[in-house]
């Protein structure tokens, strides 16, 4: 009977921190989106989580680590976005809804849930290989999603295509978020969405 009570006492205490750690990598993920890596610092975090900044190393060995953490999450999280998107669409509609919703004013307003590409990439190339092996992962992944909607998938045009297609859409997020004038950014929106979407037949 001892010997239950005190593994289900372990399996309750293990159950607890990966929730807590779980809460730091949400938090995290919001937070690099939003400031950016190096406006991230572990001490906002934690406290932002309900947490001291003692308790920080019980979960990671170190800030880098965090941040790689984080940033899966925001990756999983955007690439989920989009696969839900393309889920609830007709084949050949997949890729317009993809599109219009990405390069939508919401998005451009959504900066702490939104792609993380769009909100780090000029930051990526200076942190941790472990942050940038995160980015190219996703990368990866959103051009394979985006050549997938294409009627030509599985020749090297589609694949060149998503290439572009989302050079386009991360840099247009960016540029959009950027400007302070609203005109402005709608009309980078409207013209890389004149640009990508397929014509209507």
């Amino acid at each position: 009977m001892m010997c239950i009570m005190r593994k289900s006492n372990l399996n309750a205490r293990a159950a607890a921190k990966d929730a807590t750690h779980e809460r730091i990598v949400s938090v995290a993920a919001r937070a690099i989106r939003r400031s950016g890596y190096d406006g991230t610092g572990v001490a906002d975090i934690m406290k932002e989580a309900g947490l001291t900044h003692g308790a920080f190393y019980s979960h990671f060995a170190s800030r880098e680590a965090m941040l790689a953490e984080a940033a899966s999450k925001a990756c999983a999280e955007s690439a989920s976005a989009v696969a839900d998107v393309v889920a609830n669409e007709a084949p050949g509609a997949a890729l317009a809804a993809m599109l219009s919703a990405y390069l939508s004013k919401a998005h451009v307003e959504n900066v702490e849930q939104g792609c993380p590409l769009a909100a780090l990439g000029s930051e990526t190339t200076r942190q941790a290989p472990e942050v940038r092996r995160v980015a190219t992962r996703h990368i990866k992944e959103m051009i394979d999603l985006v050549a997938r909607q294409s009627p030509d998938w599985g020749q090297s045009s589609a694949h060149e295509r998503a290439l572009v297609t989302l050079s386009t859409m991360v840099g247009t997020l960016l540029l959009a978020r950027a400007v302070d004038d609203p005109a402005l950014s709608d009309s980078l929106r409207d013209a890389a969405l004149k640009h990508l979407l397929p014509p209507a037949r």
